[in-house]
């Protein structure tokens, strides 16, 4: 059991495949695939939490309102949203700087044409080198939905984390799940604030090939990066889905809730996913019918 649990926190990393075409719709286009409800509203929300985006604004005068929004949804009071920003900018400005600039300039290379080339951000990424040896299409890929946030998914099986950690450090690997973060922070953001509906990142955890527990190092860069998630991107993180879970393991769901952290348990769906199981790796969807049928295939597990 705690061999999936452990696998699920590798919703910390990505692949940086280009988002598919939805990243590029234009503001009519993202509203016209779906009526926004009023929990994903940004204009309805600044409105409800413009007393404490405003206050949030004094402590962060360059974050953008939608960046603010986020912590403000995300905690009860003023006060503890306000302690959480003062929180992330010291992080910001001080051990994720580095981590921050890279993101930033990555970014904005990525749309230095008005089209999003993904190349800048993988290879801009910290100790790319070795990592996206490992990081790759077969275990890997982020996508969008019609709606417009983003999905990744995740073949755990195919990533050979035993070998990768005798190249990179525990630190390292964080550093390079933390740049992930920063990354698709800055696109749900942008894709919100353009779109008035608020992004979020949607998990697809397929489980199937697992086996064994994964490497000790691997385990703890996973941790530290997972626990600093809710932290530094509040109000980002969307569905979580564990799918294709072993039939002898289906009646034991409910003892593996516990092992995942509080602020993800809510989020949990347990569902079988059979397009997504029967492909050899995660290749077919970069692009093309089989990212559609996917996507379809995901669309309908996030209704039940």
């Amino acid at each position: 059991m705690r061999c999936i649990a452990a696998f699920v926190l590798l919703h910390c990393a990505s692949a940086f495949v280009a988002p598919t075409a939805s990243t590029r719709r234009s503001h009519v286009q993202l509203h016209a695939a779906a009526v926004i409800e009023p929990a994903k509203d940004v204009p309805k929300l600044l409105e409800k939490q413009r007393a404490t985006v405003d206050a949030l604004k004094g402590v962060a005068p360059d974050f953008s309102e939608v960046a603010l929004l986020r912590f403000a949804l995300a905690f009860p009071t003023q006060s503890e949203a306000a302690t959480a920003l003062k929180e992330t900018l010291a992080w910001r400005s001080g051990a994720g700087s580095e981590i921050v600039a890279k993101a930033g300039a990555a970014y904005k290379e990525a749309f230095a044409t008005g089209k999003w080339n993904n190349d800048p951000v993988r290879e801009g990424a910290p100790h790319a080198k070795t990592i996206n040896q490992y990081i790759t299409e077969k275990n890997i890929l982020t996508m969008s939905t019609a709606e417009g946030d983003l999905v990744y998914v995740i073949r755990a099986s195919l990533i050979d984390d035993t070998k990768m950690m005798r190249q990179v450090s525990v630190a390292q690997l964080t550093e390079f799940l933390l740049y992930v973060k920063e990354i698709h922070a800055l696109v749900a953001d942008a894709r919100s604030a353009r779109t008035g509906r608020l992004c979020t990142v949607v998990f697809a955890n397929d489980i199937s090939g697992i086996s064994q527990i994964p490497d000790r190092k691997f385990s703890q860069a996973l941790t530290q990066s997972s626990e600093q998630y809710e932290k530094l991107y509040p109000s980002l993180a969307g569905a979580t889905m564990i799918m294709n879970l072993p039939f002898v393991l289906q009646a034991f769901v409910g003892l593996f809730t516990p092992l995942f952290p509080q602020s993800l348990q809510d989020r949990l769906k347990f569902v079988p996913a059979p397009y997504l199981g029967k492909l050899k790796d995660l290749t077919p969807l970069a692009g093309g019918a089989s990212r559609k049928v996917f996507l379809g295939e995901l669309k309908r597990l996030l209704k039940k």
